[in-house]
């Protein structure tokens, strides 16, 4: 089957990103064949134009919902998709058509959970922020798995496999975890580009959202130990280069202040609060 023949459903769950929403939905409608790819934005508790600009572009259906929350957005537009195969891609991320084709063209033969090779744009970030993902890219676990790069492509059985879950917090580490390393690919001809943050305090607010979504996945028994960063990886990667082990020491600070500052929305059952990283998108 060539490239793009095989149709593919994407949820978009997207809150008030008006300053890209567009962007990403014209490298997803650019090309051919029109129509294998249907693209369905969830549009949760915005409170800009997000909707307006995506209904601006043919073939892409919106769904709006009054809450401001991921979880909801990704329910409501699965509820409309169309094709078994079914992708989950952030609003903030930079893809093309081809990337997304090139994922899905990757499903069979086993692999039933596909993802992109991430690209990191850190351009303006502080010096701090640049040293935590110094040592973040280099864990094995973050270098093996689906999460943390902004898209996910399931084929018809994974995706049943996915709906079987809970919803949490941490989707895309949980969808991760749902599959062993045989079943699921990175695909090194599809990258995706993530904005990471500016600031020391919009990485800490999302380590405070990683460690609270981390803490639900541990609770319902969802997160294995190869999934989890241990002190023999952190020692590893300072014993790799001289230059890495203070920045391993920023890391443990950044990941300690996530989770000290996590664990009173943890105490209260706050696994629903987005934490949301503006910086990124300035």
């Amino acid at each position: 089957m060539t490239l793009g023949q095989r149709p593919v459903s994407v949820v978009i769950p997207a809150h008030d990103e008006s300053a890209r929403i567009g962007r990403l939905l014209g490298q997803l409608t650019a090309g051919s064949p029109a129509g294998a790819v249907e693209l369905v934005v969830a549009c949760n508790g915005c409170t800009d134009d997000t909707a307006a600009i995506a209904r601006t572009f043919d073939g892409v259906t919106v769904v709006e919902i009054p809450e401001a929350s991921k979880r909801l957005a990704l329910q409501a537009g699965d509820a409309i998709a169309r094709h078994g195969v079914r992708a989950y891609l952030d609003a903030d991320v930079t893809v093309t058509r081809h990337d997304l084709l090139s994922l899905v063209d990757a499903l069979g033969d086993g692999v039933l959970a596909a993802g992109p090779e991430r690209r990191l744009s850190l351009e303006g970030a502080a010096w701090t922020v640049r040293w935590y993902y110094d040592v973040w890219q280099r864990l094995p676990q973050v270098r093996d798995g689906l999460f943390g790069r902004g898209m996910i492509v399931l084929s018809p059985e994974g995706h049943e496999r996915v709906r079987a879950l809970p919803m949490v917090m941490s989707d895309d580490l949980a969808i991760s975890e749902a599959f062993a390393p045989s079943e699921r690919a990175i695909v090194k001809d599809a990258v995706v580009v993530i904005e990471g943050p500016r600031t020391l305090r919009d990485l800490i607010r999302r380590r405070v959202r990683i460690a609270t979504g981390n803490t639900q996945l541990d609770q319902l028994g969802m997160r294995s130990r190869s999934a989890q960063t241990s002190v023999r990886d952190l020692l590893r990667i300072a014993a790799s280069s001289p230059r890495l082990a203070p920045r391993v020491a920023v890391f443990v600070a950044v990941t300690g202040a996530g989770r000290v500052l996590a664990r009173r929305r943890i105490r209260r059952g706050d696994y629903t609060t987005w934490l949301r990283d503006e910086s990124s998108r300035r």
